[in-house]
């Protein structure tokens, strides 16, 4: 579905095209060039499907622009409407954002590691925002699979190879996220 002619939406856009779009998305947004209307159009049809999401949050969370850091209203509001997608990559973008520090700090790469907790603060702070229900169901989902060794993601930690170490830090990002939900 074609949202708007500034940036229209193909149903089904590529990862690549996702992150090239959103790239440009965040030029005219960092402009000012944008309605607040259009705005969250665009990001509602790039959450719609798992590459347009895909794409959109790791330009988003990795821009060096200040705009992730605080999120707008029309930013929280295209990715609600999009629930599971976005809960889901959410979820995992806090985990693996989490898990790459420590391993760059490992590495001795502090660039990288800055940039993953950038990812990581941006991440947890939409978390906040946006409150969907779907990303504490995810959570806990998350935190049984790391506490069991099986379950729901055991693929995923196990496809991204996560040790004992970065598995618990994972584990107290999720926490963190669960205590904040709770008060």
């Amino acid at each position: 579905m074609t949202i708007d002619v500034t940036f229209p939406v193909p149903d089904a856009i590529s990862f690549e095209d996702a992150i090239e779009l959103t790239q440009s998305l965040l030029a005219e947004m960092e402009q000012g060039s944008l309605s607040d209307p259009e705005i969250e159009r665009t990001i509602a049809a790039l959450a719609a499907s798992e590459n347009g999401a895909r794409g959109f949050f790791v330009t988003y969370l990795t821009d060096p622009r200040s705009l992730a850091d605080h999120p707008s209203s029309v930013v929280v509001e295209g990715l609600r409407s999009s629930p599971e997608i976005v809960s889901e990559l959410l979820v995992k973008n806090l985990a693996m954002s989490t898990a790459m520090i420590l391993a760059h700090t490992r590495n001795q790469n502090l660039d990288m590691a800055q940039g993953s907790e950038r990812v990581q603060r941006r991440t947890t702070h939409l978390i906040q925002q946006i409150q969907l229900a779907q990303v504490q169901t995810k959570t806990h989902s998350l935190l049984e699979s790391i506490a069991s060794g099986a379950g729901q993601y055991q693929s995923f930690l196990e496809r991204w190879g996560y040790d004992a170490a970065q598995r618990q830090a994972i584990a107290q990002a999720l926490q963190s996220i669960v205590k904040r939900a709770i008060t």
